[in-house]
């Protein structure tokens, strides 16, 4: 049995090719000040020297899976399915968390354990060298709100209660781009939203090569099916503003072919 004092925290990182990054990601989980930590990394297969760094810290990795998936939601979901914690949350391969950052978040949660969601609303952009871009603060004040009025969600340091992320069924395994905000707005179904304000618990990496940023028009159309597949309003700030972000980048992408 858990001792309820100490709960367990289990953190999965999924990886792909991200040997750059990962030993700065890896160390940033190893390092936490809270210690009650199960680490799971899940990599899809990496063909560079992801692994060789993984396996540094073989003794310090709870498991480890290194296998073809099917992206990087499936490697999530086999961590999820793979997790003991009272708590779970995935940290990516190219980003990091703050040394206290899950002491924080174990804080917060024995403070008020009826939540689903445990968030920092503060957080770090980094850039490739690891150099601070800029500290940004990003207030979630409801569901509703997120659905209609700024979908912008912190994944890099947020937590989830375990036992109602399995009842809701894990990630959406359909989702390539927004799973994180899929899950936060089936998981407000069913718990409360609470967060730490004091200060930055975790850094993502800004870089132009990552999946998002080059997604584009499929990432704002992921977006906003998910939406109003929630519940969101066809008029709303949001809908609004990724249909003219769906527009602006097919304009864009019309004007580079026009030219290439």
């Amino acid at each position: 049995m858990q001792n309820q004092s100490i709960p367990l925290v289990s953190i999965i990182t999924p990886s792909f090719n991200q040997g750059q990054f990962i030993e700065e990601t890896i160390l940033s989980v190893l390092n936490q000040t809270y210690k009650n930590i199960q680490y799971i990394v899940v990599d899809g297969g990496s063909t560079d020297h992801t692994m060789e760094v993984v396996n540094k810290y073989c003794d310090r990795i709870d498991i480890i899976i290194h296998e073809k998936d099917k992206g990087q939601t499936d490697a999530i979901n086999k961590g999820f399915k793979l997790a003991k914690g009272e708590l779970v949350g995935w940290i990516n391969s190219d980003d990091i968390l703050y040394p206290d950052c899950v002491e924080k978040i174990v804080e917060l949660y024995k403070d008020k354990p009826d939540g689903a969601v445990y968030y920092s609303s503060r957080y770090v952009l980094i850039d490739i060298h690891s150099n601070i871009i800029k500290e940004k603060c990003i207030i979630i004040q409801s569901k509703p709100h997120l659905l209609n009025k700024k979908y912008s969600i912190i994944q890099q340091g947020s937590f989830y209660k375990l036992s109602l992320v399995r009842r809701i069924g894990f990630l959406d395994e359909n989702l390539h781009y927004c799973m994180d905000l899929d899950l936060w707005l089936r998981l407000l179904n069913v718990g409360e939203m609470y967060t730490f304000a004091d200060k930055p618990l975790a850094a993502f990496r800004f870089d132009g090569n990552t999946k998002t940023m080059n997604a584009g028009y499929k990432f704002f159309r992921e977006i906003r099916k998910t939406l109003i597949k929630h519940g969101a309003k066809y008029l709303s700030p949001n809908i609004k503003r990724l249909v003219y972000y769906q527009f602006k980048d097919y304009i864009k992408r019309a004007i580079r072919y026009k030219k290439g």
